[in-house]
This record gives C-alpha cells, sequence and structure tokens, in this order.
C-alpha cells in the first residue's frame, strides 16, 4: 500500500479498510471474528463473500468504512481459477461429492476456447445450490443440506473477460487454468459448472483465488500473519478515491453536504454513487446524479 494508517492490534483504529489476503479454510466470517480482536472494535464487516477453499482478496471494513461496504461489494471483481472437466459435483466446486464423471480426453483445445468465449458478456447465471442465495427467508445451501430439491431462478451478471490460460490434461480429465473480471454476483463456481454442462463433460472449480475487488488488489492484501504484527488501515479518503469517481465541493457546498442537504445544479459528472470530497481532500459522502441536482446516498462526514 503506498498510503494508510498502522496501528498495534488491539489498540483501536481509525475508520477505513483493511485488505486481507484470505487463507483457504477461513471463511469470510472468520476472518472478521479475528479483524474485530485486532481492530479493539465490533464494528467490522466485510464486502464481497470468498468460500473457505478460496484464498486471496477480501476488504474488511472497520467502524464508520463498514458502511461503504455494500458500494464497495458492488463493483467488479477479479479471478484466478482452475476449472476441472470431466467431474461434477454436489457444490459445483472440490468441497462437494462427485456426482459424476465422463471421459473428457478428446476434447480440443479449439471446442474448449469456444466454449470459454461463449461465456463472456452478460449471462443470465442460475447461482450454485450450494450458495448463499436465500429461498423463502431460507439459504439455499442449508435447504439443500437438508436434502430438499432446490432450483433457484437466473440472474443477470456480466463477465467482462474469461481467458483461457493453460490446458492440462491429466487422464479422463482436463484442468483449465483461466483468469476472470466478472461483475459482483457472479458465482465463478457456476461459471465452471456451465463450462462442462456446455462441452457435455460436467466441470467443477478447484482452486480460486480472488486478485482485485474494485480498486484493491493482491498489492495492497496482508495476510493475516503480518496484519498481526501491524495492522494497516486505509483512510475512508483513500478508499473513497480508490472506489468511485470523485467531486471536489466548494467550501459552501461541502458545508451543505455535511447535513446530507440536496446540492442544487451540481453536475456530478459520473452515474452512479460520486465521492464528494471537502476542499481540504476529506471525504465527506456519496451522492448521485437525479436530474439536475445531486442528492445525498450516504453522509460520512
Amino acid at each position: 500500500m503506498t498510503a494508510g494508517r498502522t496501528r498495534s492490534p488491539a489498540a483501536g483504529v481509525a475508520a477505513g479498510v483493511v485488505v486481507v489476503d484470505k487463507p483457504a479454510g477461513w471463511t469470510s466470517h472468520d476472518v472478521v471474528a479475528r479483524m474485530r480482536r485486532l481492530a479493539g472494535t465490533r464494528k467490522v464487516g466485510h464486502a464481497g463473500t470468498l468460500d473457505p477453499m478460496a484464498t486471496g482478496v477480501l476488504v474488511v471494513g472497520v467502524d464508520r468504512a463498514t458502511r461503504l461496504l455494500g458500494h464497495l461489494a458492488g463493483t467488479d471483481k477479479a479471478y484466478d481459477a482452475t476449472v476441472r472437466l470431466g467431474e461434477s459435483t454436489l457444490t459445483d466446486d472440490a468441497e462437494g461429492e462427485v456426482t459424476a464423471r465422463a471421459d473428457a480426453s478428446a476434447l480440443t483445445e479449439e471446442a474448449v476456447a469456444a466454449a470459454v468465449q461463449a461465456l463472456t458478456g452478460d449471462l443470465d447465471q442460475v447461482p450454485s445450490a450450494v450458495s448463499a442465495v436465500k429461498v423463502d427467508g431460507r439459504r439455499s445451501y442449508a435447504r439443500v443440506r437438508r436434502g430438499e430439491s432446490v432450483e433457484l431462478p437466473a440472474r443477470r451478471v456480466r463477465v467482462s473477460s474469461l481467458d483461457l490460460r493453460a490446458v492440462r490434461r491429466h487422464g479422463s480429465v482436463v484442468d483449465l487454468d483461466v483468469g476472470v473480471v466478472c461483475s459482483s454476483g457472479t458465482y465463478v463456481r457456476a461459471l465452471a459448472r456451465d463450462l462442462g454442462e456446455a462441452l457435455r463433460v460436467g466441470g467443477h472449480l478447484t482452486a480460486l483465488r480472488r486478485t482485485r475487488v474494485g480498486g484493491f488488489d493482491l498489492a495492497q492484501a496482508r495476510t493475516l500473519e503480518a496484519l498481526e504484527r501491524d495492522l494497516l488501515v486505509v483512510p475512508l479518503s483513500e478508499v473513497a478515491r480508490r472506489s468511485f469517481p470523485t467531486y471536489s465541493a466548494t467550501p459552501q457546498q461541502a458545508q451543505h453536504v455535511r447535513h446530507g442537504r440536496v446540492l442544487p445544479g451540481a453536475d456530478l459528472g459520473a452515474p452512479g454513487p460520486v465521492a464528494v470530497m471537502a476542499p481540504d481532500g476529506d471525504f465527506l459522502a456519496l451522492y448521485e446524479q437525479r436530474g439536475a441536482d445531486a442528492r445525498a446516498v450516504a453522509v460520512f462526514a
């Protein structure tokens, strides 16, 4: 990280985000629990869940920054993944039992590349049945574990890029190393499943590493061991600049923004949430354009 505030563990920290390199075997909730102890506050949350088998970038908000997490979770994400063709599993990843096998050894690289290309752009994706999507108020994975049959509706997602990086053959199965850039809400497990179905051999995810969430990537991420020694927090103002378009308020506008008032005639210059900054560079609020005026989404001053 190029900037940030460091605090000794449990000393209490200023509001901001901590970019964690999540280890395998940990749930996102496990990481939040650890960060509560390190930050000396229970006001901690995360932007975008990672499955236990996955590693990589998990953005954790501390104190007032937790109010930003919903907006940060909506940014695009990037992953390195490995897909195994020739085996389907209950969970669409390596943690589930194998439910079907097929010989994938005859697949050509041309056929694989074409199927990969077909899974880019705007897609109607059906989430994995063993997911956190709620069905009638209960998590889908909880229903599946109780033996219920769950059919989830498709949702529109965007896969900006799905790059085939390597093809490795092991007897009857084929492993693909891919890079994925996608919208929030995209299940990489479901991409693996759908790729296997398109090639008629089945498929599942065997490895997943998130390399970026919005403006935060592995270059800024730190392991839990490193954070135990020095807790580096990215201040709110820097988080806002990394994650949103910015608008520099005049002194008079800044006073209105601190109270969440409408800014008549203000042109934010960008759609969606825009970070409104005070003349001294401090982050004040998120605003959005509504007609000729700018209106508050969330005030942080």
